[in-house]
């Protein structure tokens, strides 16, 4: 792909679009970015941006900068539907994500690993099962650290794992993982995708230029997945909790089964050693582990990463138990899917924190699992009106404004032997930052008092 004296504009002036700005400077861009925070809201990164002698446009898109550029290159948080960039493509401009920028550039094969839940949990645990197993590995995407960011290393890596959003894979052209995970789908993002049949699509972008000496590892028991697979020329592995026709991985209580062409093995998980909970993270671990299998991993390399895996801030973390009833943190549950997943992980009666900001998802498909896991229900923020018109004549529940408060109505609530869960199912941007953010006051808030671990 030729980059020097190329006309390029950026649109996004986050983590992504500061690493691609300086990979194609460093290619002899001629470079604008564009993002429609003011300078204020910025802060640092302008200064950044001009210290590398880059135009700017803030404060808004103009679709003249847009049509007269001869590549666009877009953040994964931007909309590839923009009415500016619509005019672009009809201009026969090209228009690409940072993350099918870095793919044309990266020699070395490639597993990506997409689904709407368990995406950095997977891609974590596939990177320590590849790296027991004697792999040099980088890891990069949607997990935060921009793939572009690798085409510069000076030590190239056996195997690129990318954790890649349904944002990302919209703006894919060529990317071509040699191995491609596609962990589930379910309903999320219905704020930027027409329906759920639009997101699904997104989803299965991620095996359309597999070829037949590709692998796509699949989950087979997800009833939305074979709609959107079921013309990839890619080798179809699957994984799930009952059986599996043809390779893949079945499991059996706490036992997996791996089974190919060429291997056969079993599995035991022990629960007492596990750091991950839930049956959801055990289809994490047979899809991780199916895939450490097809890039020339070892059993026992996947047997020492399970061991000593000790989880991910801000999904099912324990934060702290005091007065016998334990805190636990699963900020990263912004949709209702992971809620669900949340509430059949523990055995005790659950207190449930939720609210956020609304991504439009059905709050009704948890109803039943409310009823039967949860013993009170706490509703914060932006969508507790939604929250309590779906989910509020079920159990107990209270509605308040702020988390801080939602955090007093549940220890009021809870008793010993209790859990008190924040799965919010919403995204946190009513209130705070990121779900990061959400999570980290969350623990402050129940460990200020202290407790014992």
């Amino acid at each position: 792909m030729k980059i020097e004296g190329k006309q390029v504009l950026i649109v996004g002036l986050g983590r992504s679009g500061l690493t691609a700005a300086r990979f194609l400077k460093r290619r002899g861009a001629v470079l604008t970015i564009a993002d429609t925070a003011s300078e204020s809201q910025l802060g640092n990164a302008v200064d950044r941006v001009k210290d590398m002698g880059i135009g700017l446009e803030l404060g808004g898109h103009r679709t003249a900068s847009f049509t007269r550029t001869d590549l666009i290159v877009l953040s994964p948080g931007v909309p590839h539907t923009l009415a500016p960039i619509e005019a672009a493509r009809k201009k026969g401009i090209s228009v690409i994500g940072e993350f099918e920028l870095a793919s044309r550039f990266i020699r070395e094969p490639i597993i990506g690993v997409t689904g709407t839940n368990g995406k950095t949990t997977t891609t974590s645990l596939l990177k320590e099962m590849l790296e027991k197993s004697g792999k040099s590995v980088f890891v990069g995407g949607n997990i935060g650290n921009p793939l572009i960011g690798y085409v510069d290393n000076p030590e190239p890596a056996e195997w690129v794992v990318a954790e890649v959003s349904s944002f990302q894979l919209d703006t894919i052209d060529t990317f071509r993982p040699k191995i491609g995970l596609l962990l589930n789908i379910s309903e999320d993002h219905l704020d930027r995708y027409d329906n759920f049949k639009a997101y699904g699509r997104s989803k299965g972008r991620m095996f359309m230029n597999q070829q037949r000496g590709d692998i796509a590892i699949l989950n087979g028991s997800d009833p939305m997945i074979p709609a959107v697979t079921q013309k990839i020329k890619s080798q179809k592995w699957r994984f799930n909790r009952d059986s599996a026709k043809g390779p893949g991985a079945s499991a059996y209580g706490h036992e997996i089964r791996f089974h190919t062409e060429d291997f056969s093995e079993r599995l035991l998980l022990d629960p007492s050693r596990l750091s991950v909970s839930g049956g959801h993270n055990r289809d994490n671990i047979a899809a991780a582990a199916l895939a450490t299998l097809a890039a020339g991993g070892s059993m026992a390399g996947i047997r020492s990463a399970i061991e000593t895996f000790r989880g991910l801030p801000h999904r099912l973390e324990h934060v702290t138990t005091r007065d016998g009833v334990r805190y636990v943190n699963d900020s990263k549950a912004t949709n209702v899917d992971a809620v669900a997943k949340a509430l059949t992980a523990f055995e005790a009666p659950i207190v449930l924190l939720m609210g956020g900001r609304d991504k439009g998802g059905d709050f009704n498909q948890i109803r039943d699992r409310i009823r039967r896991h949860v013993k009170h229900l706490v509703l914060f923020g932006e969508a507790a009106p939604v929250l309590e018109t779906a989910l509020g004549r079920i159990k107990p529940t209270e509605t308040v404004s702020t988390m801080d408060s939602a955090i007093l109505c549940a220890q009021s609530a809870a008793v010993s032997g209790d859990v008190v869960l924040l799965s919010p199912g919403c995204t946190s941007f009513d209130q705070f930052q990121s779900y990061v953010k959400r999570g980290e006051a969350f623990a402050k808030t129940v460990t200020d008092s202290g407790g014992d671990l």
